[in-house]
């Protein structure tokens, strides 16, 4: 049943034990997915099942459901009729930054923290100019910090990332004698709801690698690194390793799934670009190793993962790492693949705990094709690992990972410490410390500042121009980072 936003019924009631939600995204809707959407979209279904839920996105919706309203809103009067007509707020992304007012609002506030995104900034913007890594950085932080001060329940993807979530909550003030009093857990101010997987395993449709795509021949081995490339990926080191593993064996295939993302905004990165290059020179583009320039259909994916035999994951050591849920190496416990990845993360540790794969150092090339090739010559090995895989599995289906979510939107409550005179004072005075501005004349003082300190007035004054040329329209802006 899809509702009209601005048509809701104001008055009424929600019944008892039944609420108004809105699940809000700033990820593209659409038959091709990235992993914040497809967790939106899957938030936005559990809690339909007892509740009046509106799932909206502030960039481009082309979906709908039979179970929840689906749409795209871009003023803030649409978001203010949204925010009128619900009891709670649940959100991913920078919905907080697009509307300011909401941090304002008495309604009950989830926030969802599965990505930790001012992490991701500090490897995405490396080879950005100093003055725009530190704008972007820094409004990233102030971002992450403005939700916590709002939230009234928060959720993330791991005990791993709720121990990091609680260290910068407890900075800002959100431990405190209040939220302590209400729940000593914890747990009813932040909990785990990681990223999940449907119940049903892949069904295959149709053919999509195997004797489908130009060099890949039925009988070769697939391996499958699911979903875009990023800059704090490590691809590199896995092309080299499949170079090595292609002079032991000639049916090795190295299938990358997704190289324009889905959002619109979102640019193809740098590492996305050695990748290409490294495969190029290294002669194995179109031979041993295959870019698919699209993003594949959300709900056409089981195709590829079912025609794969590993599903890989390589990334850099570093600290969004430590943090990170790799959602698609979910696809890969969905999907039944034994796993090949680099260690450092929280899955990479169930990979070797839970015997899904094997698990090797960052950077060790040998290590990694040595890996792969066990998995692939190995048949016992390989089954043994199918069959773990298969035994985990649900323990990550989206119901049972989405609980703590579920159980809150049956009673949702504000936060204590919000409530309290005292304490919401006190973290309202924190706050006021904490927001930096992205813009404004505060903002441009401090740039100035950082300009006379890093180059003097050389640098000023030419930087000074370079913004002023921006300003009047001489000179086109530059273009936008994600």
């Amino acid at each position: 049943m899809t509702t009209q936003v601005l048509g809701a019924p104001q008055s009424a009631p929600a019944p008892t034990g039944r609420h108004r939600i809105v699940v809000a995204t700033a990820d593209t809707l659409k038959p091709q997915m990235a992993g914040p959407a497809i967790r939106a979209w899957q938030v936005a279904a559990a809690l339909a099942a007892d509740h009046d839920v509106q799932l909206v996105t502030t960039s481009e919706c082309h979906i709908d459901s039979p179970d929840f309203s689906v749409q795209r809103v871009s003023t803030e009067a649409e978001v203010r009729a949204l925010e009128a007509w619900c009891d709670v707020i649940f959100f991913q992304g920078n919905v907080l930054d697009d509307f300011p007012f909401l941090q304002r609002t008495e309604k009950v506030v989830i926030v969802d923290l599965y990505d930790p995104f001012h992490l991701e900034q500090l490897e995405q913007t490396r080879e950005h100019p100093a003055e725009t890594r530190r704008l972007v950085v820094g409004n990233s932080v102030a971002e992450a910090n403005k939700q916590c001060l709002r939230g009234d329940f928060l959720v993330c993807a791991s005990e791993k990332q709720r121990d990091f979530w609680l260290g910068h909550l407890a900075a800002l003030g959100r431990l405190n004698t209040v939220s302590y009093d209400d729940d000593n857990t914890l747990r009813s101010l932040i909990d785990v709801a990681p990223f999940g997987i449907a119940p049903e395993p892949p069904v295959k449709t149709r053919p999509a690698l195997k004797g489908v795509v130009e060099g890949i021949g039925p009988d070769d081995k697939v391996i499958l690194w699911g979903g875009g490339i990023y800059n704090w990926f490590d691809p590199l080191t896995l092309i080299r390793a499949v170079d090595v593993l292609s002079q032991r064996r000639d049916d090795v295939r190295l299938f990358f799934l997704g190289m324009q993302h889905p959002h619109p905004h979102v640019p193809e990165m740098r590492m996305s670009f050695a990748a290409r290059e490294l495969s190029e020179k290294l002669g194995l583009t179109g031979k041993n190793v295959f870019f698919n320039e699209e993003w594949v259909r959300y709900d056409d994916r089981a195709n590829y993962l079912v025609d794969a035999d590993i599903g890989v994951s390589t990334h850099l050591d570093h600290v969004e790492t430590a943090f990170s849920f790799r959602t698609r190496m979910l696809d890969y416990l969905w999907a039944g693949l034994p796993m090949v990845c680099t260690k450092g993360d929280v899955f990479a540790a169930l990979v070797t705990d839970r015997e899904l794969g094997i698990a090797v150092e960052p950077g060790d090339i040998t290590g990694l094709a040595d890996a792969l090739e066990r998995v692939l010559a190995d048949e016992a090995f390989a089954k043994q690992c199918r069959e773990n895989v298969a035994a985990m599995a649900p323990e990550y289906h989206w119901e049972r990972v989405l609980a703590p979510l579920v159980k809150f939107c049956r009673a949702p409550h504000r936060a204590p410490d919000l409530l309290d005179p005292y304490a919401s004072r006190r973290l309202a005075t924190g706050a006021a410390r904490l927001y930096r501005p992205k813009s404004g004349m505060r903002r441009e003082a401090e740039i100035a500042i950082e300009h006379l300190r890093d180059g003097g007035v050389r640098k000023f004054a030419s930087k000074a121009a370079s913004r002023l040329a921006y300003r009047t329209g001489l000179k086109p802006p530059p273009p936008p980072r994600v």
